[in-house]
Protein backbone atom coordinates (compact mmCIF):
# COMPACT_ATOMS: atom_id res chain seq x y z
CA UNK A 1 0.00 0.00 0.00
CA UNK A 2 1.43 3.35 -0.58
CA UNK A 3 0.33 6.76 0.62
CA UNK A 4 -0.06 10.07 -1.70
CA UNK A 5 -0.13 13.33 0.52
CA UNK A 6 -0.28 16.67 -1.90
CA UNK A 7 0.93 19.31 0.26
CA UNK A 8 2.20 21.95 -1.62
CA UNK A 9 -0.29 24.68 -0.50
CA UNK A 10 0.83 27.97 1.24
CA UNK A 11 -2.18 27.58 3.67
CA UNK A 12 -2.83 31.93 3.60
CA UNK A 13 -6.16 31.36 5.48
CA UNK A 14 -4.06 30.23 8.56
CA UNK A 15 -1.61 33.13 8.75
CA UNK A 16 -0.22 34.25 10.56
CA UNK A 17 0.86 31.15 11.05
CA UNK A 18 1.39 29.72 8.33
CA UNK A 19 3.65 32.36 6.80
CA UNK A 20 6.86 30.63 8.45
CA UNK A 21 5.87 27.24 9.31
CA UNK A 22 3.95 25.34 6.15
CA UNK A 23 0.36 24.59 7.10
CA UNK A 24 0.95 20.74 7.24
CA UNK A 25 3.92 21.05 9.58
CA UNK A 26 2.11 22.87 12.22
CA UNK A 27 1.41 20.88 15.11
CA UNK A 28 -2.01 20.13 16.92
CA UNK A 29 -2.40 17.76 20.06
CA UNK A 30 1.49 17.90 19.89
CA UNK A 31 2.58 16.32 16.31
CA UNK A 32 1.78 18.10 13.34
CA UNK A 33 -1.00 18.03 11.23
CA UNK A 34 0.50 15.80 8.45
CA UNK A 35 2.01 13.03 10.66
CA UNK A 36 -1.63 12.63 12.47
CA UNK A 37 -2.94 12.52 9.53
CA UNK A 38 -0.81 9.94 7.72
CA UNK A 39 -0.67 7.93 11.13
CA UNK A 40 -4.64 7.72 11.65
CA UNK A 41 -4.59 6.36 7.64
CA UNK A 42 -2.22 4.13 8.26
CA UNK A 43 -4.48 2.81 11.46
CA UNK A 44 -7.42 2.10 8.92
CA UNK A 45 -5.58 0.80 6.76
CA UNK A 46 -4.14 -2.02 8.33
CA UNK A 47 -1.62 -3.27 6.34
CA UNK A 48 2.28 -2.68 5.73
CA UNK A 49 2.88 0.91 4.15
CA UNK A 50 5.39 0.53 1.68
CA UNK A 51 5.76 4.46 0.44
CA UNK A 52 4.78 7.74 1.19
CA UNK A 53 5.14 10.11 -1.58
CA UNK A 54 5.06 13.62 -0.79
CA UNK A 55 3.99 16.46 -3.28
CA UNK A 56 5.78 19.44 -1.79
CA UNK A 57 5.77 23.54 -3.15
CA UNK A 58 9.07 25.28 -3.98
CA UNK A 59 11.61 24.11 -1.71
CA UNK A 60 12.34 28.03 -0.57
CA UNK A 61 9.39 27.44 1.47
CA UNK A 62 9.43 23.39 1.81
CA UNK A 63 12.95 23.27 2.48
CA UNK A 64 15.35 20.48 3.83
CA UNK A 65 13.67 20.61 7.38
CA UNK A 66 9.95 20.12 5.88
CA UNK A 67 11.68 16.88 4.16
CA UNK A 68 13.72 15.40 7.03
CA UNK A 69 10.55 15.73 8.92
CA UNK A 70 8.40 13.92 6.19
CA UNK A 71 11.43 11.11 5.75
CA UNK A 72 11.09 10.45 9.72
CA UNK A 73 7.51 10.09 9.65
CA UNK A 74 7.52 7.46 6.64
CA UNK A 75 10.42 5.84 8.46
CA UNK A 76 8.56 5.46 11.32
CA UNK A 77 5.72 3.53 9.58
CA UNK A 78 8.57 1.27 7.94
CA UNK A 79 8.24 3.01 4.27
CA UNK A 80 9.63 4.77 1.79
CA UNK A 81 9.62 8.67 1.38
CA UNK A 82 9.10 9.74 -1.87
CA UNK A 83 9.24 13.64 -2.39
CA UNK A 84 8.32 15.74 -5.20
CA UNK A 85 7.79 19.21 -6.11
CA UNK A 86 4.34 21.03 -7.47
CA UNK A 87 6.12 24.16 -9.38
CA UNK A 88 3.00 25.95 -10.00
CA UNK A 89 -0.22 25.59 -7.81
CA UNK A 90 -2.69 24.00 -10.76
CA UNK A 91 -5.03 22.05 -8.76
CA UNK A 92 -5.64 18.89 -7.24
CA UNK A 93 -5.07 16.64 -10.19
CA UNK A 94 -2.09 18.38 -11.27
CA UNK A 95 -0.48 17.93 -7.96
CA UNK A 96 -1.44 14.27 -7.78
CA UNK A 97 0.27 13.76 -11.47
CA UNK A 98 3.43 15.55 -9.80
CA UNK A 99 4.14 12.05 -8.00
CA UNK A 100 2.80 10.01 -11.24
CA UNK A 101 6.43 7.79 -11.00
CA UNK A 102 4.91 6.45 -8.01
CA UNK A 103 1.34 5.80 -8.86
CA UNK A 104 1.41 2.39 -9.14
CA UNK A 105 -0.55 -0.28 -7.13
CA UNK A 106 -3.18 0.13 -4.32
CA UNK A 107 -2.84 3.54 -2.82
CA UNK A 108 -4.65 6.12 -0.69
CA UNK A 109 -4.46 9.69 -1.65
CA UNK A 110 -5.19 12.16 1.53
CA UNK A 111 -4.93 16.14 1.40
CA UNK A 112 -2.99 17.55 4.03
CA UNK A 113 -5.54 19.73 5.73
CA UNK A 114 -7.89 17.53 7.53
CA UNK A 115 -7.92 15.05 10.47
CA UNK A 116 -10.07 12.32 10.71
CA UNK A 117 -10.89 9.08 13.15
CA UNK A 118 -12.16 5.90 11.38
CA UNK A 119 -12.53 2.71 11.93
CA UNK A 120 -13.52 0.46 9.15
CA UNK A 121 -12.51 -2.10 6.42
CA UNK A 122 -11.95 -1.39 2.63
CA UNK A 123 -14.11 -3.00 0.33
CA UNK A 124 -12.47 -5.59 -1.42
CA UNK A 125 -14.86 -5.49 -4.24
CA UNK A 126 -14.64 -2.05 -5.14
CA UNK A 127 -12.01 -0.18 -7.27
CA UNK A 128 -11.81 3.51 -5.32
CA UNK A 129 -13.34 4.36 -1.78
CA UNK A 130 -14.20 8.08 -1.45
CA UNK A 131 -14.07 8.73 2.44
CA UNK A 132 -17.33 10.90 3.75
CA UNK A 133 -18.50 12.40 6.58
CA UNK A 134 -22.18 12.36 7.02
CA UNK A 135 -23.12 16.33 7.65
CA UNK A 136 -25.96 18.18 8.67
CA UNK A 137 -25.90 20.96 5.92
CA UNK A 138 -24.73 18.94 2.65
CA UNK A 139 -25.41 21.75 0.12
CA UNK A 140 -21.90 23.49 1.71
CA UNK A 141 -19.80 20.81 0.71
CA UNK A 142 -18.82 18.42 -2.42
CA UNK A 143 -21.30 14.97 -1.84
CA UNK A 144 -21.40 11.74 -3.01
CA UNK A 145 -24.71 10.40 -5.17
CA UNK A 146 -25.44 7.08 -4.31
CA UNK A 147 -27.21 4.10 -5.99
CA UNK A 148 -29.49 1.85 -4.81
CA UNK A 149 -26.42 -0.57 -4.80
CA UNK A 150 -24.70 2.02 -2.35
CA UNK A 151 -22.09 2.64 -5.13
CA UNK A 152 -20.85 6.23 -5.82
CA UNK A 153 -22.38 6.80 -9.26
CA UNK A 154 -21.60 11.31 -9.28
CA UNK A 155 -20.01 13.52 -7.44
CA UNK A 156 -21.90 16.97 -6.51
CA UNK A 157 -20.69 20.48 -5.51
CA UNK A 158 -22.56 22.14 -3.25
CA UNK A 159 -26.08 20.79 -4.35
CA UNK A 160 -28.95 23.17 -4.07
CA UNK A 161 -31.35 20.39 -3.99
CA UNK A 162 -30.47 17.33 -1.67
CA UNK A 163 -28.23 14.81 -2.97
CA UNK A 164 -26.95 12.78 -0.12
CA UNK A 165 -25.14 14.16 3.35
CA UNK A 166 -22.13 12.53 2.74
CA UNK A 167 -19.51 14.76 2.61
CA UNK A 168 -16.03 14.37 0.42
CA UNK A 169 -13.50 14.55 3.00
CA UNK A 170 -10.38 14.66 0.75
CA UNK A 171 -9.51 10.96 1.34
CA UNK A 172 -9.20 8.38 -1.33
CA UNK A 173 -8.51 4.82 -1.64
CA UNK A 174 -7.81 3.10 -5.40
CA UNK A 175 -7.47 -0.35 -5.94
CA UNK A 176 -5.00 0.55 -9.24
CA UNK A 177 -3.82 4.00 -8.69
CA UNK A 178 -2.47 3.91 -12.34
CA UNK A 179 -5.81 3.79 -13.30
CA UNK A 180 -6.28 7.15 -12.19
CA UNK A 181 -3.37 8.45 -13.51
CA UNK A 182 -4.02 7.21 -16.62
CA UNK A 183 -7.55 9.24 -16.87
CA UNK A 184 -6.08 12.60 -14.96
CA UNK A 185 -3.18 12.40 -18.00
CA UNK A 186 -6.27 12.15 -20.15
CA UNK A 187 -7.95 15.23 -18.17
CA UNK A 188 -4.26 17.09 -18.66
CA UNK A 189 -3.53 16.36 -22.42
CA UNK A 190 -7.45 17.91 -23.49
CA UNK A 191 -6.38 20.51 -21.28
CA UNK A 192 -9.69 20.48 -18.97
CA UNK A 193 -10.23 22.86 -16.43
CA UNK A 194 -12.48 23.82 -13.70
CA UNK A 195 -11.62 26.99 -12.10
CA UNK A 196 -8.23 27.75 -13.91
CA UNK A 197 -6.93 24.39 -12.08
CA UNK A 198 -6.63 20.46 -12.98
CA UNK A 199 -9.41 18.37 -10.54
CA UNK A 200 -8.78 14.94 -8.94
CA UNK A 201 -12.80 14.84 -9.74
CA UNK A 202 -12.14 15.23 -13.35
CA UNK A 203 -10.37 12.27 -13.94
CA UNK A 204 -12.56 10.23 -11.02
CA UNK A 205 -15.68 10.89 -13.54
CA UNK A 206 -13.85 9.15 -16.16
CA UNK A 207 -13.36 6.22 -14.16
CA UNK A 208 -17.18 6.17 -13.23
CA UNK A 209 -18.23 6.41 -17.29
CA UNK A 210 -15.28 2.97 -17.31
CA UNK A 211 -17.77 1.19 -15.18
CA UNK A 212 -15.02 1.56 -12.25
CA UNK A 213 -17.40 0.38 -9.07
CA UNK A 214 -17.14 3.62 -6.32
CA UNK A 215 -17.65 3.02 -2.70
CA UNK A 216 -17.79 5.15 0.59
CA UNK A 217 -15.76 4.76 3.60
CA UNK A 218 -17.42 6.74 6.19
CA UNK A 219 -15.08 8.18 9.16
CA UNK A 220 -16.75 8.97 12.24
CA UNK A 221 -15.05 12.34 13.04
CA UNK A 222 -13.76 14.71 10.54
CA UNK A 223 -11.48 17.68 11.69
CA UNK A 224 -10.44 20.45 9.48
CA UNK A 225 -7.51 22.48 10.02
CA UNK A 226 -8.29 25.51 7.77
CA UNK A 227 -8.47 28.36 9.66
CA UNK A 228 -7.47 29.88 13.25
CA UNK A 229 -10.61 29.34 14.75
CA UNK A 230 -11.54 25.15 13.46
CA UNK A 231 -8.06 24.42 14.43
CA UNK A 232 -8.19 25.29 17.89
CA UNK A 233 -12.05 23.22 18.00
CA UNK A 234 -9.80 20.37 16.44
CA UNK A 235 -7.22 21.18 19.05
CA UNK A 236 -9.49 21.07 21.20
CA UNK A 237 -11.31 17.71 20.04
CA UNK A 238 -8.18 15.36 19.28
CA UNK A 239 -6.89 15.69 22.93
CA UNK A 240 -9.81 14.70 23.90
CA UNK A 241 -9.66 11.44 22.15
CA UNK A 242 -6.23 11.07 22.90
CA UNK A 243 -6.96 10.88 26.64
CA UNK A 244 -9.55 8.68 25.81
CA UNK A 245 -6.79 6.32 24.08
CA UNK A 246 -4.43 6.64 26.44
CA UNK A 247 -1.67 5.76 23.97
CA UNK A 248 0.31 8.82 24.11
CA UNK A 249 1.77 10.52 26.56
CA UNK A 250 0.31 14.23 27.04
CA UNK A 251 2.52 15.55 29.38
CA UNK A 252 6.14 15.30 29.37
CA UNK A 253 7.65 14.37 32.35
CA UNK A 254 10.47 16.88 31.95
CA UNK A 255 7.56 19.99 32.67
CA UNK A 256 8.45 22.00 35.76
CA UNK A 257 5.02 22.68 37.75
CA UNK A 258 5.33 24.91 40.46
CA UNK A 259 1.96 26.69 42.04
CA UNK A 260 0.18 25.21 39.28
CA UNK A 261 -2.36 23.15 38.07
CA UNK A 262 -3.15 21.60 34.56
CA UNK A 263 -7.31 21.03 33.79
CA UNK A 264 -6.82 17.95 31.21
CA UNK A 265 -6.88 17.10 29.02
CA UNK A 266 -3.86 18.80 27.59
CA UNK A 267 -0.71 18.24 25.65
CA UNK A 268 2.07 19.97 27.36
CA UNK A 269 5.76 19.11 25.80
CA UNK A 270 8.99 18.95 26.65
CA UNK A 271 10.99 21.53 29.49
CA UNK A 272 7.75 23.50 29.90
CA UNK A 273 7.67 25.82 32.59
CA UNK A 274 4.51 26.73 34.82
CA UNK A 275 4.55 28.94 37.26
CA UNK A 276 1.24 30.29 38.87
CA UNK A 277 -0.59 29.13 36.38
CA UNK A 278 -3.46 27.14 35.39
CA UNK A 279 -3.26 25.64 32.18
CA UNK A 280 -6.13 23.65 30.58
CA UNK A 281 -8.52 22.11 29.19
CA UNK A 282 -8.08 21.44 25.90
CA UNK A 283 -4.56 23.17 25.84
CA UNK A 284 -1.23 22.50 23.82
CA UNK A 285 1.83 23.80 24.86
CA UNK A 286 5.08 22.88 22.57
CA UNK A 287 8.61 22.58 24.12
CA UNK A 288 10.46 24.92 26.19
CA UNK A 289 8.09 27.33 26.76
CA UNK A 290 7.10 29.21 30.02
CA UNK A 291 3.62 30.27 31.42
CA UNK A 292 3.70 32.35 34.03
CA UNK A 293 1.12 34.46 36.39
CA UNK A 294 -1.57 33.18 33.40
CA UNK A 295 -4.99 31.23 32.99
CA UNK A 296 -5.02 29.51 29.43
CA UNK A 297 -7.86 27.67 28.27
CA UNK A 298 -8.94 25.89 24.73
CA UNK A 299 -5.44 27.23 23.36
CA UNK A 300 -2.75 26.03 20.68
CA UNK A 301 0.94 27.30 22.04
CA UNK A 302 3.90 26.37 19.95
CA UNK A 303 7.52 26.04 20.87
CA UNK A 304 9.91 28.40 22.45
CA UNK A 305 7.40 31.20 23.60
CA UNK A 306 6.85 33.03 27.06
CA UNK A 307 3.68 33.82 28.22
CA UNK A 308 2.97 36.25 30.98
CA UNK A 309 -0.11 37.90 33.08
CA UNK A 310 -2.26 36.13 30.34
CA UNK A 311 -5.79 35.20 30.70
CA UNK A 312 -6.62 33.31 27.40
CA UNK A 313 -8.81 31.17 25.78
CA UNK A 314 -9.68 30.81 22.47
CA UNK A 315 -5.93 31.45 21.79
CA UNK A 316 -3.04 30.56 18.82
CA UNK A 317 0.45 31.46 19.44
CA UNK A 318 3.08 31.09 17.51
CA UNK A 319 7.20 29.64 17.94
CA UNK A 320 9.10 32.12 19.67
CA UNK A 321 6.57 34.30 21.15
CA UNK A 322 6.60 37.05 23.55
CA UNK A 323 3.57 38.04 24.88
CA UNK A 324 2.72 40.04 28.46
CA UNK A 325 -0.45 41.02 28.14
CA UNK A 326 -4.34 41.37 28.48
CA UNK A 327 -6.24 40.27 25.24
CA UNK A 328 -7.74 36.51 25.34
CA UNK A 329 -9.26 35.30 21.84
CA UNK A 330 -5.52 36.21 20.27
CA UNK A 331 -3.70 34.83 17.28
CA UNK A 332 0.12 35.49 16.95
CA UNK A 333 2.60 35.03 14.94
CA UNK A 334 5.94 33.47 15.05
CA UNK A 335 8.53 35.62 16.66
CA UNK A 336 6.07 38.54 17.84
CA UNK A 337 6.70 40.46 20.67
CA UNK A 338 3.90 41.93 22.84
CA UNK A 339 5.01 43.35 26.44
Amino acid sequence: MKIIVPMAGRGSRLRPHSLTVPKPLIPVAGQPIVHRLVKDIAKVLKQPIEEIAFVLGDPAWFGDAVVNSLQQLAQGLGAKASIYRQDQPLGTGHAIMCAKESLSGPAVIAYADTLIRADFNLDAEADSVIWTKRVANPEAYGVVKLNDKNEIVELVEKPETFVSDQAVIGIYYFKDVAVLKGKLQEVLNENIMNGGEYQINDGIKRMMADGRVFKTGTVDEWMDCGNKVVTIDTNSRMLGFLKADNEEQLVADSVTIENSNIIEPCFIGENVVLKNTTVGPNVSIGNNCTVENSIVKNSLIQTHTIIKNANLDEAMIGNHVKYDGKFSKISIGDYSVLE
